[in-house]
This record gives C-alpha cells, sequence and structure tokens, in this order.
C-alpha cells in the first residue's frame, strides 16, 4: 500500500508524483497507456509569462505561479537527470490581419494591468523587427517574456525524475473503478488486480469523467482534439513564437516549426484531417510567406481535457474523505503543471496552500458533482 495513488500520467500526474515523492512520501502513477503520451506530448510547449503579485483572475495566478517556477523546474530536471527540457524564453508575436491598427489595444491594456511585459509593434517597426512576416499581418505586439520547453524531452525528464525518487510506475494499467466503503475509496480496480493507498488523486486529463463517473460522479470535463502540423525550415528565418489568437507557429532550434492548433468536439476521435491540416499549412504560410517551401514533416492530435470555463478541478471531491483531483486544464496543462503540482503537494499533506482560492475541487457530493 503506498501514500498516494495517481491516476494519470501525464504532465500533471508526474508532476505531482515527483513533489509528493520529494517530500518523502511513497507514490504509485497508473496510466491506461504510454506515460506523457496524450495531451502532454501533443502540445507545442507554449508557456505564457505572468505576474504573480498583480495577477487578478483564477487563470492569471496559475499561470503567473507556473511562470515563477519553470525556470527552477528546468534546471532541477536537468540537473538530476542531464535532460535539456529545452526551456528558453524566447518571447512572442502577437498579429492581427484585420488591417485595425487599434485591434489589439484591449489586449495590450490587459497584459499591462497585469504587470507583464509587452511592447506595440507598428508597422514600420513589424518590417524591421521581423522581416520573415509577411503583408497580411497589420498590427502586433510582441511579448519578450513568453517561453517554450520541448514536450516529450520534458515528459522524458519528468519520468526519470520519478523513477529517481522512488515512484512506482505502471504504464499500459488502465482503472476500471474503484472499491469503497462509505465515503472512502479503499482500492482501485486494474487489469493488475486492485491496487490501494491512503489517498488517490485523479489527473486522467480527457478521461476523467469517465473515470469518475464509475463513482456515481458526473464530472464535466470533455475532450477537444486539436490538430498540429510540424514543418522544417532550413534556415530558420525566424525565432519567435508567433501567435493570431488560438493560432500559433513555434519555432525549434533544430529548424522545426510547430503549427497548431484546431479545437474540435469530436469526442475521443484523435484522427487528423486533410481540412484542418490545409488550414493550418495555410495559416503558417499567409503569416510567414517563406514557409511554403518548408517540407512537412508530420501531422497529429492531441485531446485537451476541456472543463465548463477552461479552468481545471483542483482539489477534494466532496462526499469522499481521501478522494482528490487535478484535471480540465484545457489548452494549459503543461504551462500549469508545476503549481497544480505544488498545489496538490500541499493540499494532500495538509501543508499551507500557496494559493488557496485556486483549489476548487468537485463541490457536490453526488450524484452530480460540479464546481
Amino acid at each position: 500500500m503506498v501514500d498516494v495513488l495517481i491516476i494519470g500520467g501525464g504532465a500533471i500526474g508526474l508532476s505531482t508524483a515527483w513533489e509528493l515523492a520529494g517530500a518523502g512520501r511513497k507514490v504509485c502513477v497508473v496510466e491506461q497507456g504510454a506515460f506523457g503520451m496524450e495531451a502532454s506530448w501533443a502540445g507545442a510547449g507554449m508557456l505564457r509569462p505572468g505576474h504573480c503579485e498583480l495577477a487578478r483572475t483564477r487563470e492569471a495566478r496559475l499561470r503567473a505561479h507556473s511562470h515563477r517556477l519553470w525556470p527552477e523546474w528546468s534546471a532541477r530536471l536537468r540537473e538530476t537527470t542531464g535532460i535539456d527540457n529545452g526551456y528558453v524564453r524566447c518571447g512572442a508575436l502577437e498579429v492581427r490581419s484585420d488591417g485595425n491598427p487599434d485591434s489589439l489595444e484591449a489586449e495590450i491594456s490587459a497584459w499591462r494591468n497585469e504587470g507583464v511585459a509587452v511592447e506595440p509593434v507598428n508597422a514600420d517597426d513589424l518590417r524591421r523587427r521581423f522581416p520573415a512576416v509577411g503583408p497580411r499581418v497589420t498590427s502586433a505586439y510582441f511579448q519578450p517574456e513568453l517561453g517554450q520547453i520541448r514536450n516529450p524531452r520534458h515528459m522524458k525528464a519528468l519520468l526519470i525524475a520519478c523513477e529517481q525518487r522512488g515512484v512506482e510506475l505502471r504504464p499500459g494499467c488502465p482503472v476500471s473503478g474503484f472499491e469503497h466503503q462509505g465515503g472512502k475509496i479503499t482500492a482501485v480496480r486494474t487489469i493488475a488486480g486492485p491496487l490501494s493507498a491512503a489517498e488517490y488523486l485523479v489527473t486522467g486529463g480527457a478521461w476523467t469523467g469517465n473515470l469518475l463517473a464509475t463513482l456515481g460522479l458526473s464530472v464535466p470535463v470533455k475532450p477537444i482534439r486539436g490538430q498540429i502540423v510540424l514543418l522544417q525550415q532550413r534556415p530558420l528565418t525566424f525565432r519567435c513564437v508567433i501567435q493570431e489568437g488560438h493560432r500559433y507557429l513555434v519555432p525549434r532550434p533544430d529548424g522545426r516549426v510547430l503549427i497548431g492548433a484546431t479545437e474540435e468536439d469530436v469526442g475521443f476521435n484523435r484522427q487528423t484531417t486533410a481540412s484542418a491540416v490545409a488550414g493550418l499549412i495555410q495559416f503558417a504560410c499567409d503569416v510567414v510567406p517563406d514557409l511554403a517551401s518548408a517540407s512537412v514533416e508530420q501531422s497529429w492530435a492531441g485531446l485537451r481535457p476541456h472543463a465548463p470555463d477552461g479552468l481545471p478541478f483542483l482539489g477534494r471531491v466532496a462526499g469522499w474523505q481521501n478522494l482528490s483531483i487535478a484535471a480540465g486544464h484545457y489548452r494549459n496543462g503543461l504551462e500549469m503543471s508545476p503549481i497544480t503540482a505544488v498545489l496538490m503537494r500541499q493540499l494532500l499533506l495538509g501543508e499551507p496552500l500557496t494559493l488557496p482560492d485556486e483549489c476548487k475541487g468537485l463541490a457536490d457530493a453526488s450524484p452530480i458533482a460540479s464546481l
């Protein structure tokens, strides 16, 4: 029997396991497939900036505290595992193509109110500072503090770091349900037999709702498909992330460029589609015309766990003595994984919470559970 059994081996589950094991707890992580190969692997690894003291919304506070933690986490993982997760603050150019130079003013004002560095970029500066950007772009601003990591490298580093701290890792071990007495979970049912722990934490991403339904809980977390295309361009003609709303171009130092991402409510379908891939490539070529000559390496899709307001459930599941949840981060799971792991470690160990107002679990006991 372990101290904490974590169900779900993505960035949230592995980060929390690393935190708990570092505090001397015996931890087991079970994953239905291979570790870190769902949404955590599929994303582009962008890490938006934030300001801990000036953040006012729940999203901004979670983002800001993770922004503060990422340099430290990346350095610790590199020192202990020898793996560089590719963390770098490359900056991001937010662009618009509607011809209205004032269309980004509200966003610029919001970032400044949050204490995040932002630089308006007029048309002349745009052509001078970012010559790869095409004439379709008419207005922009630059955020110098936005960072990125290489998702697969980060997941590999987390796995090794967990192993080094003695975390028991069980890939290919789907959980089919729970055993319980009254309001206390006594075991999870798996293909390897029942597994018991003092505490249980569900970090199942898009599959969280299906799992907790076995307890009679209706959890509003659903999968939203995001498709991504990978190009290669040498020499690379731009170095910062370029965004237009929810679509983005993320350049890697090795000449690869990630183009993303769609938002599709299609259930658990992870297929890529010709229309989405074509649309992403067209977007990329419109923003950076030089990419028309880039080679297409591959495309893939991931399933993001979407909660009603796009923000995660973090905390206890009401009505259950030893069951907690950390799921529903939507597009921000990797980005918010450091602060999520810290908060869940604090919660499970009874420590003071860094962000007590952000730990909102499942409030209703059942049969319907919601924020």
